[in-house]
């Protein structure tokens, strides 16, 4: 992505000790300490203009979020976003943007210390040679994998149809599973609980599919996940056993032949 310039961006980012963290590298393993509490920590990888961590940040106060970009002047629109929300111009306590490339992100983060993370609209890398380049690439799971907890998940949406299919394989190859599987988040209309980004709203007017799963990396998480498919399966059974039950053997009986009909007679 190419940004114009802007005069006075890393002032305006030094400015905001508040909200944005310039050397993450210093946070490393202490994330909690930066946040001041014990609370799981969801971070975007790719955040853009900043609209989806701002909101989740706003939706979810008893979660700590961290929005990550490579790019100072997408740190600085975020920043305008998630100030905008409070009538004094104050950042929300559970949220800090981060400028960092995502290459060097095990620097960043220690292992086990982050919960989820989001993976929205993530650029494709369209050709074969750049695919080390995505997101979902093998090399960066691998990183994923290590930087979640017991409880962690990867939430990953994409307009890109090619790019989904691709990670889809990469998520199977490297042995993870995937839960909510969608080829069309927003067919019914807006799909409930999720906070569009910006891209995200346009693709969605255009009449775009949205494409989006969610991958179960840790070990409470793959649990917790068959413990909720064992119960529904036996909730679909208990309702099958029931719809079959046979009447009690003192309920009438329906006459099969009504009273008017004639008897059959055999010729001889």
């Amino acid at each position: 992505m190419r940004l114009r310039g802007r005069k006075g961006i890393r002032e305006d980012l030094e400015n905001q000790p508040d909200l944005v963290v310039l050397q993450p590298f210093e946070w490393r393993g202490r994330w909690r300490e930066r946040f001041g509490n014990d609370r799981p920590i969801y971070v975007e990888l790719g955040m853009g203009k900043g609209k989806f961590i701002a909101e989740m940040s706003r939706l979810h106060p008893d979660i700590n979020f961290v929005g990550v970009d490579m790019f100072d002047e997408l740190i600085r629109r975020a920043s305008v976003k998630a100030r905008a929300g409070s009538p004094d111009g104050r950042a929300p306590g559970n949220l800090v943007l981060v400028l960092l490339n995502v290459e060097r992100i095990e620097e960043a983060f220690a292992e086990g210390e982050i919960e989820r993370i989001y993976l929205n609209f993530s650029d494709p890398w369209p050709k074969k040679r750049h695919a080390k380049r995505r997101l979902t690439h093998p090399r960066f799971l691998e990183k994923y994998c290590r930087l979640l907890n017991e409880y962690g998940e990867i939430h990953f949406k994409t307009d890109s149809a090619p790019f989904f299919e691709y990670s889809l394989n990469a998520f199977a190859d490297m042995g993870l599973r995937l839960r909510s599987i969608s080829l069309d988040l927003h067919a019914g209309g807006p799909a409930p609980g999720h906070v569009m980004t910006e891209y995200e709203q346009k693709f969605v007017s255009q009449g775009l599919p949205i494409y989006r799963c969610e991958v179960l990396v840790g070990r409470e998480a793959i649990a917790a996940h068959e413990r909720s498919v064992r119960e529904k399966w036996a909730a679909d059974r208990t309702m099958r056993v029931r719809s079959v039950q046979p009447m009690s053997p003192n309920a009438a009986m329906p006459a099969t032949v009504p009273s008017s009909a004639p008897t059959s007679t055999s010729e001889g």
